[in-house]
């Protein structure tokens, strides 16, 4: 007979990404700078000032630490494949669902053209399958990142800047997952999902047994807000997305469409959006503008894995991609020339945090003990 869980069970509207930003916020002037460097380069993005030089699909090497206190949080490896396989085509929209997205805004699903797959080197640079597995004494994990740290009965995370971490445990108080927003420390760097949230197959238990939980996530690591705004319903607050229609609160279950809040009508809240907190069947695409904002952070915070994904890769894909639905631009520039852009916006941008981190310590400096 199986024991029943101690933790309440998994709500969309536990995702906890916003308590570690707000956390970080209020701890790290570091933080605080780079976020500014990184809401001025959106900015950029979304008024055309700047523009994406990527034209080809880039794949993201990922390592996932499996952390686990009993047998079923010790996932299979045909669990870790099936989440591998959700993101792909999520992030390529070319989920099969993506076709009930309703027909006012089938224009704006997007193809953000990146991949996913398990590291087949290790940061030394031995073969790898991209699975760690961790026993721990530990029964359940929260937002604080313990599990992130063998010092905390976690798993140390691997070069945050070549890999994409992603911890797989149980995790307490109804949650789902978290992520860390582009800008935070790297030793915490990275995903974090609820064992029976991850994938479709093994422990994934409806109605979030779709993948979804992860496909979130990761759009959160890659600066993507949550679609109304985290503001309590006040409609004063939205995602810094141009195209997803501000909405007054998180949408759960399965809604109806058309579903309108905040003065939205007659098309509503896009609650099918990765970024809302419904049910894993009920959410299916991303938007062009928070594709455009993915390549803001791209090539900027997380420019590394592009040039990276230019180079040798470290990865190869778990499966092969389905068609995406939207062609991806021909042309452009050659591979040397995207190289050698994105290390120049890096190393600008590293620069520009630099001098902002510089510039508020100078403030502090002189403060006796500062």
């Amino acid at each position: 007979m199986t024991e029943p869980s101690p933790f309440p069970p998994p709500r969309r509207d536990l995702c906890g990404a916003m308590h570690v930003h707000r956390r970080l916020l209020n701890e790290s002037m570091t933080y605080r700078a780079r976020r500014a460097q990184i809401e001025n380069r959106a900015l950029q993005f979304e008024s055309g000032r700047l523009s994406s030089a990527r034209t080809d699909v880039i794949t993201i090497p990922v390592v996932v630490h499996v952390v686990y206190n009993g047998a079923a949080e010790n996932i299979g490896d045909q669990q870790i494949m099936s989440q591998l396989d959700v993101l792909n085509q999520d992030f390529r929209a070319a989920n099969p669902d993506v076709s009930k997205v309703p027909d006012v805004w089938t224009s704006l699903v997007a193809d953000t053209r990146l991949e996913f797959a398990l590291a087949t080197k290790d940061p030394l640079g031995n073969p790898t399958d991209g699975i760690v597995r961790v026993e721990t004494a530990q029964s359940g994990f929260d937002t604080d990142d313990g599990v992130k740290a063998s010092a905390t009965g976690g798993s140390d995370p691997w070069p945050t800047d070549q890999y994409l971490n992603m911890w797989v445990c149980q995790l307490t108080g109804g949650l789902l997952g978290y992520a860390q927003f582009p800008g935070g420390p790297p030793q915490t760097d990275g995903v974090v999902v609820l064992h029976s949230a991850f994938g479709t197959t093994g422990t994934a238990t409806p109605p979030f047994n779709g993948g979804r939980t992860a496909t979130h996530e990761i759009g959160h690591w890659l600066d993507l807000f949550h679609i109304w705004g985290d503001d309590d319903g006040a409609c004063s607050n939205d995602d810094r997305v141009a195209d997803t229609p501000n909405q007054a609160d998180a949408n759960t279950g399965a809604p109806k469409f058309p579903h309108v809040t905040c003065n939205n009508g007659p098309n509503g809240d896009m609650f099918m959006n990765y970024m809302d907190y419904v049910d894993d069947a009920a959410m299916f695409m991303f938007t062009l503008g928070q594709r455009e904002r993915i390549d803001a952070c791209l090539e900027g915070a997380r420019s590394s894995f592009v040039v990276a994904s230019l180079q040798p890769s470290a990865a190869q894909p778990a499966a092969p991609a389905q068609p995406a639905k939207q062609p991806v631009p021909a042309g452009g520039v050659t591979h040397n020339g995207d190289v050698e852009r994105l290390l120049h916006d890096s190393e600008r941008l590293t620069r520009e945090v630099l001098e902002d981190i510089h510039n508020m310590l100078g403030l502090v400096g002189h403060r006796p003990g500062g």
